[in-house]
């Protein structure tokens, strides 16, 4: 059979996360319009008959200024290195410019290829200029797609499959994900955050499940600062009870989830609170 890995790289807000749950058929990796949503490598698994293609969403690379920033560039660059196809996922809707040629010239894009996401956002004149802007870069490929409504999808998918190699079955065949049951749950947790809070409070947010004795789950809210734990909470917890209601519907009946939260000084800009917390 025919196997291997794809990395999705690209500047924050492109559209990766959503690629890759659209590739995937269902959600593998949380989404939000907050930059730098996603801060690990989250892997999607495509079983298709005779293959298996491993999704790889990566953060968004960016000038980093805190060593959290530091640790999810290098997991993204780290990606392009041990994947079959690199794919540099551009927003249809902005301009080409020295952020998308500086993740370009991070590995070998005279193998990569390019996804022009968001299409759905642009007129066919703005596609065409995007494209031709694209093609500056000099790829091996180039695909337009639209992650929310799945048009061109299909033909990137089919042409990744042609680009594997012959391998080994890397993930059970009805496997969707690999991450772990308690990392997806803090997941779906710090999503719901970053969906309520605004200005700087989601990037100082980190969540980790510390108990799971099923169905009880117990999740910790980490912030930086203490006038930060009470937008957390909300008046009255309305926050955290907001936070709470929605995770829930993303998971199975019957689970009951406890939500803390909980001060951690500045914990993105220490290295060690940031590798402790996972990243």
């Amino acid at each position: 059979m025919k196997s291997g890995f794809v990395a999705l790289v690209g500047r924050p807000n492109v559209g990766k996360s959503s690629l890759v749950n659209s590739i995937c058929g269902q959600k593998v990796s949380i989404v939000s319009n907050k930059p730098q949503t996603t801060r690990f490598r989250v892997r999607g698994v495509l079983n298709r008959p005779g293959s298996q293609i491993i999704f790889v969403d990566t953060p968004g690379l960016h000038k980093p200024v805190t060593a959290l920033g530091e640790r999810v560039n290098a997991t993204a660059l780290e990606s392009t290195g041990d994947a079959d196809v690199v794919c540099l996922v551009v927003d249809a809707t902005q301009p080409i410019g020295k952020g998308d040629h500086w993740v370009a010239g991070r590995f070998d894009v005279s193998k990569a290829v390019i996804v022009v996401n968001k299409i759905d956002r642009v007129g066919p004149k703005e596609l065409m200029l995007q494209l031709q802007r694209a093609a500056e870069i000099g790829a091996q490929a180039y695909f337009p797609v639209s992650a929310r409504t799945g048009e061109g999808v299909a033909a990137l998918v089919e042409y990744l499959g042609g680009r594997m190699p012959e391998g080994p079955l890397y993930f059970p065949d009805d496997a969707v994900t690999d991450l772990p049951d308690e990392e997806w749950v803090a997941e779906l947790v710090r999503e719901q955050l970053l969906r309520i809070t605004h200005d700087e409070l989601p990037y100082s947010i980190a969540t980790r499940v510390t108990e799971w004795e099923w169905p009880r789950v117990r999740c910790e809210i980490i912030v930086e600062r203490e006038s930060q734990k009470g937008m957390v909470i909300g008046k009255g917890g309305s926050v955290l009870k907001e936070v709470g209601e929605a995770t829930r519907k993303q998971l199975p009946a019957g689970v009951f989830l406890e939500l803390h939260v909980k001060v951690d000084k500045n914990w993105q800009r220490k290295p060690d609170r940031v590798e402790r917390l996972g990243y």
